[in-house]
């Protein structure tokens, strides 16, 4: 039981020793890179305003506002979420035939 104590503990303290030993990326990580790309606008689909309000109905509330300044940020408000009785805007529903 004893050995199994210090081979845990020395796979637990192993990856803590080695964090201190990675280089970190720059001389000034706090600052962007001379060079590096920068975004001047959003890259939406086509579809990103009916995506971003799949199950919202018109008129849209004012507090989906904050839509229009999104940017290309990751948001879990236009990906389908949970099933059942906690998807109130539809997600998981089949589509409907046309």
């Amino acid at each position: 039981m004893r050995v199994l104590g210090v081979v845990l503990s020395a796979l637990l303290v192993s990856p803590v020793m080695a964090a201190g030993s990675y280089p970190v990326a720059g001389l000034t990580p706090g600052e962007r890179p001379a060079g590096a790309p920068v975004i001047r606008e959003p890259a939406r689909a086509r579809d990103w305003e009916a995506v971003f309000f799949k199950g919202v109905t018109k008129p849209y509330p004012a507090s989906l506002s904050w839509s229009k300044d999104q940017g290309s940020w990751y948001t879990p408000f236009n990906h389908a979420g949970m099933i059942g009785p906690y998807d109130i805007r539809g997600w998981h529903k089949p589509a409907k035939a046309r």
